[in-house]
């Protein structure tokens, strides 16, 4: 149980997808302008990558090597399609406010890239952690992103009114040049972080 409790926080600090490695920023800059469209981005990311981690881990002793891209690109396409056809039929409004990028889930680098790093090399229980892990660490920090630029670029919190009528909204932020300049100072402080945490461990005697 601790190996794989290790395998999921992994996912949420020391390989966070967007402020540690750096993968699939296009949705991060794309789709955070507001609180809502990014938590409903990062939790069809997650579902997605969860399920494809547990298609790639039951089925890579039969998939022939030389082919494995092309049946991740297709196990991920499936599994978006049935996000995208549930999000039509229950709520069609952030499904269009989503548009182009939840089609583009199928080419997250982040999903493949586990599928192949973790995945295709594990079996399916340790994939589904590490699934959940990435997916948890990539839909926190959508949010994250989300709460601070919606807050700031508009003065509201999933579409409700948090700072009075003295404050005067910092448009920038619900562009994308506030998304950039977000994520750099962000990308900075986790790196901080996990540089501390490291130099704590190691006074600690712990690594």
């Amino acid at each position: 149980m601790k190996e794989l409790w290790n395998i999921f926080k992994k996912g949420i600090i020391e390989e966070n997808p967007i402020f540690v490695l750096a993968l699939s920023l296009c949705p991060a800059l794309a789709v955070t302008s507001s609180a809502l469209n990014s938590l409903v981005m990062g939790l069809a990311v997650l579902f997605v990558i969860t399920a494809n981690n547990m298609v790639v881990s039951v089925s890579r002793k039969l998939v022939n090597p030389t082919v494995r891209v092309p049946v991740y690109i297709t196990s991920v396409a499936t599994i978006v399609t049935v996000v995208q056809l549930v999000l039509q039929a229950y709520l069609p409004a952030l499904n269009k406010a989503l548009g182009i990028y939840l089609a583009l889930i199928v080419v997250f680098a982040i999903i493949l890239a586990r599928a192949e790093v973790f995945a295709s090399k594990n079996k399916i229980i340790p994939s589904m952690f590490d699934g959940l892990g990435m997916g948890c660490g990539f839909a926190l920090g959508l949010l994250l992103l989300g709460t601070i630029r919606e807050i700031l670029g508009a003065g509201t919190f999933f579409g409700i009114k948090v700072l009075g009528s003295w404050y005067n909204p910092a448009l920038i932020m619900v562009l994308s040049p506030g998304a950039f300049i977000l994520i750099g100072y962000m990308v900075a402080g986790f790196k901080m972080w996990i540089n501390h945490s490291e130099k704590v461990k190691l006074e600690r005697g712990e690594m």
